[in-house]
């Protein structure tokens, strides 16, 4: 586990490309109005983007881990290709110069206990029919009376008659999922999360009766891995219980209760209210806790007009690490396309930046930490940001790119939720690039590191052509992500390449004071749902 931020030892001969075309002429800026691009240029940004994802997926950065060796390896790589590049520190702190702390919190499942009363006489249940977890190390609740909700979500009427008490309900009676938020075009509808929605209602705890498809051992696998948050964040106390649906017939039998049928039944009924069911129950979890001491990777791209905004350019560096066990031949998830690939293009993104003509904004490159547990690098980004969040005008995160091949169309995640979307069309008509047909790009919307910027107001969005065709996109979500598979030799650089220009294109438009004023559209431009 890294007890320190990594540190870069300054070469003898620090190089700056801004201002300077080197002498190989691939490595020549490809500015706005500069002619399309050469064959050899673009064989060169191949043969950058090739070397780093054959380094950062390699075995010996062991897959990228929070807290571990690989983290170590891949922020030293990168933070000496940025600063070889011309970026400076954009850390905005002299104590943590490059590299930003961020500090996760693990926790996992530990103890699970749980009994229940009629009166004074106890409900036998077999230990292997429920499972007891919390959000917090230690939660335990004593003789609380169990109270079937039916279909109820809780709200602030409820709270009176769900204080104190451990809300039943049925997992087949799940409500149908929430609608996408008008304008989030193309959102796919998320799941009620009945029990958050009853435990902020006051219940003291609520409890699952899996009468529905989800088994119990379904639940406990899923619940048993660690969540992650990040440190000096409120994770509560929370109590919910799972009950598989014998056990549940078999302590409503044991005390008198109605079935489940009869439950189901009575909570149809016209004008239900919460029925109390005549039995208590005592509930103790507990958690195991891991602190993570990791780090986001922060450099700049000084502009000539400072105070004039800025933007942010983004990917995750952070993979899983081991994510197998013996006898499989990989162990390693070595996070080739997810997101070696959207490193190497934020990486030359910036070397195509710094060595044309100075912005007038400043640019900030973000490598981010853990995204895979929840986004939280990101987050930590937003809740101690290097500069004002209402100075950024605009942010573009990279994500799983490296999909496609070159000349494919161009999709954009977050489409219709942010105001760039004018300025990303007229960026991508001036490059005579096509748009994705349909909006099926923005399922992706709250998958990465961009929807973590825009829950604190930032216009961010993942522009892209690796999710413009569904079919490469499906085969590689369903044989490929999240998995040992997932390796630099399978990874398509055309499209790569193709993410590379728009990138810098995108940036350079608004890093535009005149082409883009400011956090909002320019005077008399038409938001659109998209382009």
């Amino acid at each position: 586990m890294i007890t320190s931020a990594p540190t870069i030892v300054r070469p003898r001969k620090h190089r700056r490309l801004a201002g300077i075309c080197l002498a190989l002429l691939a490595l020549c800026p490809l500015g706005v109005s500069a002619a399309a691009p050469t064959k050899r240029q673009l064989q060169q940004i191949e043969t950058l983007l090739r070397q780093h994802i054959t380094t950062l997926a390699s075995d010996e950065y062991g897959g990228r881990e929070p807290g571990t060796p690989g983290e170590t390896l891949t922020l030293r790589y990168l933070a000496r290709q940025w600063f070889d590049i011309g970026l400076e520190s954009g850390t905005n702190d002299p104590g943590n110069a490059w590299f930003a702390p961020v500090e996760l919190v693990e926790r996992a499942p530990q103890g699970s206990r749980a009994q229940f009363f009629h009166g004074k006489r106890r409900v036998p249940v077999a230990e292997g029919g429920y499972f007891v977890v919390t959000s917090g190390l230690r939660s335990l609740i004593e003789n609380a009376p169990l109270v079937y909700v039916g279909k109820t979500l809780g709200g602030e009427g409820a709270r009176t008659e769900l204080a104190g008490r451990v809300a039943v309900i049925l997992d087949s009676e799940a409500p149908p999922p929430e609608p996408a938020k008008p304008g989030a075009v193309g959102a796919v509808p998320r799941a009620v999360d009945r029990a958050g929605k009853l435990l902020e209602s006051g219940a003291a705890a609520v409890l699952t009766v899996l009468d529905g498809e989800r088994s119990l051992e379904d639940v406990m696998a899923r619940r048993r891995r660690a969540g992650y948050a990040l440190a000096g964040e409120r994770l509560g106390g929370d109590i919910e219980v799972f009950l598989s649906a014998d056990t549940a017939r078999q302590m409503l039998a044991t005390s008198g209760a109605p079935d489940l049928a009869g439950l189901h039944a009575a909570g149809a009924a016209p004008g239900f209210s919460a029925k109390p069911l005549g039995i208590t129950g005592s509930f103790e979890a507990t958690s195991r806790e891991t602190r993570i001491k990791t780090h986001n990777l922060i450099g700049k791209l000084e502009g000539r007009r400072p105070g004039s905004g800025a933007i942010v350019l983004m990917a995750h560096w952070d993979h899983f690490g081991k994510c197998a066990a013996p006898p499989a031949e990989k162990l390693i998830c070595p996070g080739a396309v997810d997101n070696a690939s959207g490193l190497a293009v934020i990486t030359e993104v910036a070397r195509q930046l710094s060595g044309g003509k100075p912005l007038e904004r400043d640019v900030y490159l973000v490598a981010t930490t853990g995204e895979e547990l929840g986004l939280l690098g990101a987050m930590a980004f937003a809740e101690n940001p290097p500069l004002p969040l209402g100075s950024v005008v605009a942010a573009f995160n990279v994500d799983s790119t490296g999909l496609v091949p070159a000349g494919l169309p161009v999709s954009v995640v977050g489409q219709g939720m942010t105001p760039l979307d004018p300025g990303i069309a007229k960026v991508l008509k001036a490059m005579k690039r096509k748009f994705a047909p349909g909006e099926a790009a923005n399922a992706f919307a709250r998958r990465q590191d961009s929807w973590a910027l825009m829950q604190h107001d930032v216009p961010s969005v993942m522009v892209s052509t690796s999710y413009s065709d569904p079919a490469r996109l499906e085969a590689f979500m369903d044989n490929i992500y999240h998995r040992p598979a997932d390796e630099a030799s399978r990874v398509v650089y055309g499209g790569m390449v193709d993410d590379v220009l728009i990138q810098a294109e995108l940036v350079r438009f608004f890093a535009d004071i005149k082409a883009w004023p400011g956090s909002g559209p320019p005077a008399g431009a038409k938001v659109v749902a998209g382009p």
